[in-house]
């Protein structure tokens, strides 16, 4: 429960609060979110069955409703009609910091669209956490979410990333991790420096910086390093010639949707300053 030193708070009607939750350690919670969980008329929850044991450890009985994937756009007219009478609604994802890599941009859009005050209940988020503690640098950093599951696709995206410049940021299921490690040392190189951060605030939170080469080698040896949530770091590269390659194949990919290969590969070659022999090479 909240402390009783901390007042209640006013909120005005009609807001969606946009509430971070505990990514493992329940103690992460703000009295912030604790108070507006308590005080909204309902709570839309990625899925009610995971986030009512947290609820009920905090003492809050706030109605749920589910909000996920499959149901977003079935659901969202009504949660925008009850805003417009008047009800607050928190909206809350499994874990984290909602709409990151998680649903509620539809929610959001519209409330927004409707005229709806939406506001932000900053607190945990992996990606941020994993960068704070990774080593890499910070000062710019792209965030890619989850890498596609089918292996052929997650190879292409990977050589688009090649000649990314900027810290990158994936989440990854346990399930995939070695192989999208493998995948990722073949596009980046084996000594491009990589961070899997495991499990964070939880019991058996790891954090492991090497070149991807050790890395892939260490989770491939050790299956404790293929369970839990994990966040995967790679950085940037420092190599222009690469960069360029990497901008071009992007290009090319956009490009040629809409004309032959080889018109592509030239307009591609000729805003990237990438090789045009090599773009059109890549197109298989």
């Amino acid at each position: 429960m909240i402390p009783e030193s901390v007042p209640n708070m006013h909120h005005p009607s009609a807001t969606l609060f946009i509430v971070a939750t505990p990514i493992g350690n329940r103690d992460d919670i703000t009295l912030r979110a604790i108070q507006v969980l308590q005080d909204v008329t309902r709570i839309a929850a990625e899925d009610t069955r995971h986030s009512r044991p947290l609820l009920t450890h905090l003492g809050i009985d706030t109605p749920l409703t589910a909000l996920h994937e499959h149901n977003e756009d079935a659901v969202v007219d009504g949660l925008v009609r009850q805003l417009q009478q008047g009800d607050d609604i928190a909206l809350i994802s499994d874990a984290g910091t909602p709409l990151i890599s998680d649903p509620g941009y539809r929610l959001v859009r519209a409330a927004r669209a409707a005229g709806i005050r939406v506001v932000p209940l900053p607190g945990p988020c992996a990606a941020i956490a994993a960068l704070s503690v990774g080593g890499l640098p910070s000062d710019r950093f792209v965030f890619e979410g989850f890498l596609p599951a089918k292996a052929s696709a997650r190879r292409a995206r990977l050589a688009e990333l090649a000649g990314e410049t900027r810290t990158m940021i994936f989440y990854e299921s346990p399930r995939r991790v070695a192989a999208t490690l493998d995948a990722m040392r073949e596009s980046f190189g084996d000594q491009r420096e990589a961070v899997l951060a495991r499990e964070l605030t939880k019991m058996f939170e790891t954090v492991l910086d090497r070149p991807l080469v050790e890395l892939a080698r260490r989770v491939a040896a050790d299956p404790d390093q293929q369970r839990g949530e994990c966040v995967l770091l790679v950085a940037g590269s420092a190599d222009p010639a690469e960069a360029r390659l990497s901008e071009g194949r992007r290009l090319f990919a956009l490009l040629s949707a809409e004309l032959p290969p080889s018109r592509a590969a030239k307009l591609a070659a000729s805003i990237s300053g990438a090789p045009r022999k090599a773009l059109y090479e890549d197109r298989g």
